[in-house]
């Protein structure tokens, strides 16, 4: 669905709805740090390592906001030439080729782009942020149920 938007609500509702309706990045302009990575079909791994999994076609972006002052996780998902509405979106625990545990749930795109924040344990921001390369975001589709897209914070 080109030129299609999707503005999630998470946990600070509105005002990230209201930011991103006015043209501005939830993401973009709230504190905490920033992370980013780029979303493959090829990133896409199993639990005992074997990858390339996704979606071959699939691309993105995810754009994350940690604040651990706020138990808050604010992002900004851009995926492209995958299944939507996707079935699933989430941060992982995993290292670099292998498929982890769920530890943060995102809304399901529903378009190309999805914005919002959603509340996350003052511990678990403060361990993404210190060991970033140790979780991952994915988003999920029907025809990729266990990942169409992934990409390694």
């Amino acid at each position: 669905m080109p030129g299609a938007k999707n503005v999630a609500n998470g946990a600070c509702g509105d005002r990230c709805n209201r930011r991103a309706l006015a043209g501005g990045s939830g993401v973009r302009r709230r504190g905490g740090r920033p992370l980013q990575t780029a979303l493959t079909g090829a990133a896409e791994c199993n639990a005992v390592g074997v990858c390339n999994l996704g979606d071959p076609d699939g691309s993105g972006t995810a754009s994350l906001r940690l604040n651990p002052g706020q138990e808050e996780i604010c992002f900004e998902l851009r995926v492209s030439d995958i299944d939507l509405p996707a079935t699933g979106a989430h941060i992982h625990r995993a290292p670099a080729g292998f498929a982890g545990p769920i530890v943060v749930l995102l809304p399901s795109p529903t378009g190309e782009l999805t914005i919002g924040c959603v509340s996350a344990e003052r511990d678990l921001i403060r361990e993404i942020i210190r060991n970033p390369e140790q979780f991952y975001v994915n988003v999920h589709t029907a025809p990729f149920r266990a990942g169409a897209v992934r990409g390694q914070l």
